[in-house]
């Protein structure tokens, strides 16, 4: 696990590299495919990792500390990457972050423990006869539906949040980046409540309550009227930022509880392909539902939320089931 998260740091730092040396489109989107090809693999392995080192028991509140980097990186790192583009020029931003990524290379290559692996080395055929078995086992379906669902209705709402709140709801661009300062800066603060609460209460029920409320702020945001004030619209954002992001600590916590740990590495990358395809599905769902009007502000923008609150509750169906069926709190 350990010298395959630094092989895909490596991977994600050289295509970094190369979108700061990017001097057209072309070559700026061939870089980024390079980078978040192996980006997107380390998530996977991070997870990994916090499910072989860390007891189911204390589990939630080690991946409430990870999630909580997502929110770091919205109170920090976008502010900080516009301001490094503003200052300097947009190359360097990336320059910056080769400079992080390499930090952290140390990092990993110096404290992490190595996990050994009690098998041995399997030919490509081996591996995609393994990657196969994981991908039909039909516990697993349940599994793999939960996160999916659960980003699916979180990002039908996201990609038209910032262009709905210019357009429809009134907010100056210039205070956009208030949405991701606020926002972020109180998901982290809740990241860690509940990754705590998953310890002490049980994922299930945790998940359960966290999703359940989670609607609230859904269909208050999907529905704030023209010329809401900046402190209103910021709270409406916030709750659903924070409630949206802390949903997938107890899911999360859920799913690797059911899974093998020699599957466990194949099974984090399927799941995190999941996860990405219904985002990515979602928002061109989204695009179909969401019209404009005369006055370019979004229509049906109501309806997303609908969508978004019926994927909520499917999601907490599914949880119930993987809760009986392994016996889960």
């Amino acid at each position: 696990r350990k010298k395959f998260l630094l092989f895909n740091l490596t991977g994600f730092i050289i295509g970094t590299f190369y979108c700061a040396l990017s001097q057209n489109f072309s070559s700026l989107l061939i870089a980024r495919i390079i980078a978040g090809a192996f980006g997107g693999v380390l998530n996977s392995i991070v997870l990994s990792l916090v499910s072989d080192l860390i007891p189911f028991r204390r589990r939630g509140k080690a991946l409430g500390v990870v999630m909580s980097a997502f929110s770091i990186t919205s109170v920090f790192g976008v502010p900080l990457g516009l301001y490094i583009a503003n200052t300097f020029d947009w190359h360097y931003s990336f320059y910056f972050i080769c400079f992080i990524g390499l930090s952290f290379w140390y990092l990993a290559f110096k404290t992490l423990p190595s996990i050994k692996v009690n098998s041995k080395t399997k030919s490509f055929k081996e591996n995609f006869s393994r990657f196969k078995s994981v991908l039909l086992q039909k516990t697993y379906y349940s599994s793999f539906s939960l996160t999916g669902v659960l980003g699916f209705s979180l990002f039908i709402v996201i990609p038209f949040i910032s262009p709905y709140m210019v357009k429809n709801v009134g907010m100056l661009e210039k205070e956009l980046p208030f949405i991701y300062l606020v926002g972020g800066a109180f998901t982290i603060m809740a990241a860690r409540i509940v990754g705590s609460l998953c310890d002490k209460v049980g994922s299930f029920q945790t998940f359960k309550w966290v999703a359940s409320l989670s609607i609230i702020p859904v269909l208050i945001l999907t529905h704030l009227p023209p010329e809401t004030s900046l402190l209103f619209s910021l709270i409406a954002t916030t709750l659903f930022t924070m409630s949206g992001s802390s949903r997938f600590i107890p899911a999360l916590t859920m799913v690797s509880a059911v899974v093998k740990s020699e599957e466990r590495g194949t099974f984090m990358s399927l799941e995190n392909a999941s996860r990405q395809l219904s985002s990515g599905l979602a928002s061109q769902v989204g695009g179909l539902i969401i019209g404009t009007a005369v006055n370019g502000s979004l229509t049906h923008y109501n309806v997303v939320g609908y969508v978004s609150v019926f994927f909520s509750l499917f999601a907490i169906f599914i949880a119930f089931r993987i809760k009986n069926r392994f016996n889960l709190r």
